[in-house]
């Protein structure tokens, strides 16, 4: 008997783990991306919006909402695991361990323990699953249109997370200066870009940490991102569009002679350069 149910299940964890991991872009694995991301982005503003001053009332129902989405997120990190053929690898994989610290809060919420709030900011970092497919939601197909949103996620995703790592350990100690999010967003962006304005300071020592750390990201990281997004930006400047007859892919190199995907050769019919690009 235990045999069979085996055997019954299986075309059902194949079924699960290939819509949660398409990356082909089906009709249904785009359905799924697009429920996710939308209550990622729900929960987020959730975050955003609770910093605020609001009424009761929407406070309650905002946590509720967010409840719910921490409890659909359970069930989803439960259904990833019970569809991976290896589990083990599943468990420590990236993926599986942002999801595991965005649900954290989920299974020991009961237990009121202040710092799990901190966790809740890198629930953007469930996004990064998304990124990883050949195609977004099926609309951007494109290489350079996969690298420029990647780029673009990543700037965002930094600047993100420290807005509320930082807000989370200012705001009780400094609520002048860390009031609300945007407030902890214009520091970390100010901080990052290495504007240092002055006019808002952190007085905790997690605070100056994460400021130094910011001031070190925004040293390193944020040049070599815009100087990944300026050279995208100058290749596709450099392409026309020239439709592949075969794999349809829709811009090419000036010069190309060939589809530098499929190979077939390309109709000498370009027309004019994308974005400004010299002409043929």
């Amino acid at each position: 008997m235990a045999a069979l149910t085996g055997l019954m299940l299986k075309p059902l964890r194949q079924k699960i783990d290939f819509y949660f991991n398409d990356t082909v872009a089906t009709p249904g694995a785009i359905a799924i991306d697009l429920a996710i991301t939308g209550l990622v982005l729900v929960s987020l503003s959730i975050f955003i919006v609770e910093t605020y001053d609001i009424p009761t009332d929407w406070r309650v129902g905002l946590n509720t909402i967010n409840d719910a989405i921490l409890a659909v997120f359970a069930i989803e990190y439960g259904l990833r695991f019970w569809a991976a053929e290896s589990k083990l690898r599943y468990v420590f994989s990236l993926y599986a361990l942002i999801d595991l610290l965005t649900i954290l809060p989920f299974f020991i919420g009961l237990a009121d323990i202040s710092f799990i709030r901190v966790f809740r900011w890198f629930r953007i970092l469930r996004l990064l699953r998304l990124l990883k497919n050949q195609s977004l939601f099926g609309q951007i197909s494109t290489a350079d249109g996969i690298i420029f949103v990647r780029i673009l996620f990543t700037l965002a995703t930094i600047i993100f997370v420290y807005s509320g790592l930082i807000y989370q350990a200012e705001h009780d100690l400094n609520p002048q200066n860390f009031g609300t999010f945007l407030d902890a967003f214009y520091f970390a962006v100010v901080t990052m870009t290495t504007v240092g304005f002055g006019d808002v300071a952190p007085v905790s020592e997690v605070g100056r940490l994460l400021t130094i750390m910011m001031i070190f990201t925004g040293i390193a990281l944020i040049p070599w991102q815009l100087g990944d997004l300026i050279r995208q930006l100058v290749k596709t400047a450099s392409l026309v569009s020239s439709p592949c007859p075969t794999c349809g892919l829709p811009l090419h190199d000036l010069d190309a002679q060939f589809c530098k995907v499929c190979g077939t050769r390309l109709l000498p019919t370009h027309t004019e350069p994308v974005q400004g690009g010299a002409e043929r």
